[in-house]
Order: structure tokens, then sequence, then C-alpha cells
């Protein structure tokens, strides 16, 4: 599904992430982790676009898109919820939710200028998705709401409803569990072990190791920007390198 071979990527001569290879399989949770600052964030935004590559290759779908926009990314079929809750403010969280389906309509300007049936046709699609969406991340009773006033744990849940509803081969979270409370925390895992039995495929970077370690079917560790461990998560835990690294533990 996904393949990242060789990636590097400096800020003033410093590397935040150097020579990083790693793929995601079809069907797969992968869960990348590591201290602060081990370049987590920075990989991220490399494969979804929102940074470019010094040198290496990424590949999604047998397709190397690290010369493409996000927004073209988005359309292969790439949706991200970021770490910071981003809403368009001014809108209801239905609305909100709506705007993930955007790449996915038929109907050109003209058609929802003059109200054809073909854009007719294509709103209200774009409702009934939002609302199986917001149903399923548990924000149905607040469609109607101001997206901006919702809680941080809701926002989280509008970014994901919104990024499920471009139905995407491929699912980017960016420290889904940071900030939040503990049920809402379960929510999350429960949700994304749902995604996982549908067959999608998710990428999910994560500072807490206990999070990833429960919902990830391989692990890929970061330290210094490097890869220093992969693998099933028992047997990441459990090495060396990763305790001295990430656990603060002598090796």
């Amino acid at each position: 599904m996904l393949t990242v071979t060789g990636v590097s990527r400096s800020f003033g001569g410093v590397y935040a992430v150097r020579d990083v290879s790693l793929s995601v399989a079809d069907g797969e949770v992968c869960g990348v982790i590591g201290p602060n600052g081990a370049g987590k964030s920075t990989l991220f935004n490399l494969i979804t676009g929102h940074l470019a590559a010094d040198r290496g290759q990424i590949s999604f779908l047998g397709r190397r898109v690290d010369r493409l926009a996000p927004h073209r990314r988005a359309r292969l079929g790439m949706s991200i919820v970021f770490q910071a809750a981003r809403v368009f403010r001014g809108m209801t969280v239905r609305e909100n939710v709506m705007v993930g389906m955007h790449g996915r309509t038929s109907a050109g300007f003209v058609s929802a200028a003059l109200r054809l049936p073909r854009h007719r046709r294509d709103e209200r699609e774009i409702a009934a998705e939002a609302e199986r969406a917001l149903g399923r991340v548990g924000l149905a009773e607040w469609a109607d709401r101001p997206a901006d006033r919702l809680p941080i744990g809701q926002q989280r849940a509008l970014q994901l409803a919104r990024a499920l509803c471009a139905r995407p081969r491929l699912l980017l979270l960016d420290e889904p569990a940071s900030g939040l409370r503990g049920e809402e925390r379960e929510r999350l895992a429960a949700l994304v072990e749902e995604l996982r039995a549908d067959g999608l495929t998710i990428l999910l970077i994560e500072h807490d190791v206990a999070f990833v370690t429960r919902l990830a079917d391989r692990v890929v560790v970061l330290d210094l920007g490097q890869v220093i461990a992969d693998g099933p998560p028992a047997e990441v835990r459990a090495d060396p390198l990763v305790l001295a690294a990430y656990l603060g533990q002598a090796s």
C-alpha cells in the first residue's frame, strides 16, 4: 500500500529524518512511535506531501507520489487526521464533515450554480455519507452545532469523520490520542479496531507506546530521525535499543 525508501529531510543542516525506510501492507495497522524529537511528525508530513524530502522516494498503491502535492495524494486515497484540531469556522459539524467528500463529487460549478439534478443528487449523497460518518464517531447528536464550539475530543472525532467521508485507502493519524481523556481514548481505540476489521489500512503516528502496541499489527520506532526497530509490538517493546532510546532504560 505504502512504501517509504531512504527518505531524508534536514532543517538548517540538522536531520529530522534520515534514510528512513518503511512499508505498510494493505489492511495493516502500522504504528510509528518514538520519543519527542524523534522525527515522527516530519515523517508524517513527508508522506502526506506537506513537506518535501531532500532525497528518497515515497510510493502509494505502486505509484511514486513524493513529487505530488497533498491534494493530489488525497485524490489517490490518502486521508489525514492532524494532531492539531482543524475545523472550518462558521460551519456546522455536519457541514465540516461534508467537506471531506468534495473530491468525490461529479457535479461542476455550473450544475451547482443552477441547482441541476446532478448537483442535487450529489448533495443528498454527501449528506447521507456525512450522517453515517458522524454516527460512527459518536457525533450524530452534535451535527447541527457550530464546529468551532466543540470540545477538543469532539473536534478530533470530527476530523476523523471528515477523513472517513473520503473513503480512503490509507488513513493517516498523527498523535490522535494526544490530549484525550480516558473514555475518549477508549472510544478512539475501539473505532480504530473497527476500521481495521473493515479492512482499512492505517498508519498511526503516536507518542503513547501502550496505545500503539495495543492497536498495531507492526510497530516502527524512530530515534533521532532514524529507524531503530521494526516488527511485531511485543518484539519491539522488548528491543534493547527501544528500551534505551524511548523508555530511558539501559540496554
